[in-house]
């Protein structure tokens, strides 16, 4: 089979493997396409510690079960499917809670276990026993159910937010999680969405999904707009979609009293430490929530969400692109010149 090898920063290799076979309790699926994730551009830029080379990466996943192992029941060879990134430890409270997410001994899919970006790829006994392998509807092509993983990610964001029919919401970041933050938001009834990033590029892109205003913080002053827009009372929810330090120190200025706020969006390690005006959150009452991944039954609200048609996952796609093009991918949405970048395997 053909697969897409990291090696390290800037090396990633399309090698000639043999097809994998499954073991006992394993599963194989056929890939039809894996979509690129920030993430997957920060590991081939930068790595990552819980990524060792040599690696196939990729975990935003679309295809078909090609061959069962022994002792798997439940699932049948062509099935379309689309598979959980998170593997946790099964036992623990927040596993056994359906939070897998938040299982301290968590293990991924394109991270621990080799990902996406190849032909096929085996799915391991651990994820298969814990139903990580999900059907998929047959109207639903593949290249839009890669979506399933990102869009299962806001989901978890928005799950604390509460988000109401005329709520303002303002996002911060207009890349592909930003975009689809604020289709969730429109699902739940926000009468007003204000989207906001630094790049002209990012928004042009982002006009497809037809926020209702658009600003571009690095010509106008974020907060001032946000507190125009409002009466001067603020934004009822506020989402940091982008590793932004001066993001999340907005978004305590722009909020309204009893406001939510979510840091969505990591930050680099080196600028984790926010200094933040802890008054405003006692003052005004307001809640800040962190959101990391998802879990099972918010893959299974995404992929209603896009089968249904209520949130369309081709108004993402930008780009489609072959497996021994994938660097090229990878620099494309680096560089902001795609939204959501598509790998087809045939």
């Amino acid at each position: 089979m053909k697969a897409a090898v990291f090696y390290g920063p800037g090396d990633i290799r399309i090698e000639d493997k043999d097809k994998p076979k499954p073991s006992p309790g394993e599963i194989l699926i056929k890939i039809k396409n894996c979509a690129v994730c920030g993430t997957d551009v920060r590991i081939y830029s930068y790595g990552q510690a819980n990524v060792k080379p040599p690696h196939i990466i990729g975990h935003e996943i679309a295809g078909v079960i090609s061959e069962v192992g022994e002792g798997v029941e439940s699932y049948r060879e062509g099935e379309r499917v689309t598979v959980v990134t998170c593997v946790g430890c099964g036992v623990c409270d927040f596993c056994l809670d359906g939070r897998v997410n938040l299982c301290k001994k968590l293990k991924a899919i394109g991270y621990y276990y080799s990902g996406g970006f190849a032909e096929y790829m085996i799915v391991p006994r651990e994820a298969v026993q814990e139903g990580n392998i999900l059907p998929l509807p047959e109207d639903l092509p593949f290249d839009e159910a890669t979506l399933a993983e990102p869009l299962s990610c806001c989901i978890n964001g928005q799950e604390y937010l509460n988000i109401d029919m005329g709520d303002t919401v303002v996002v911060i970041g207009a890349g592909p999680i930003g975009c689809m933050h604020v289709e969730l938001a429109k699902v739940s009834g926000a009468t007003k969405i204000i989207l906001a990033d630094i790049s002209s590029q990012r928004l042009k892109l982002a006009q497809r999904i037809k926020a209702d205003i658009y600003v571009n913080s690095q010509e106008e002053d974020l907060v001032k707009r946000v507190l125009e827009e409002t009466k001067g009372e603020g934004a009822d929810v506020v989402i940091t979609a982008c590793p932004s330090p001066q993001a999340q120190q907005q978004a305590l200025e722009m909020i309204r009293s009893r406001g939510r706020i979510s840091f969505f969006g990591g930050l680099p390690h080196d600028r984790s430490k926010v200094t933040l005006d802890t008054n405003i959150i006692h003052y005004k009452e307001i809640s800040i929530y962190g959101a990391f991944a998802s879990h099972h039954l918010q893959y299974k609200k995404a992929i209603e969400l896009l089968s249904s048609g209520r949130i369309e996952g081709k108004k993402f796609i930008t780009h489609h692109f072959p497996l021994d093009q994938l660097a090229e991918a990878i620099q494309k949405v680096k560089k902001g010149e795609a939204l959501k970048a598509v790998v087809i395997m045939e």
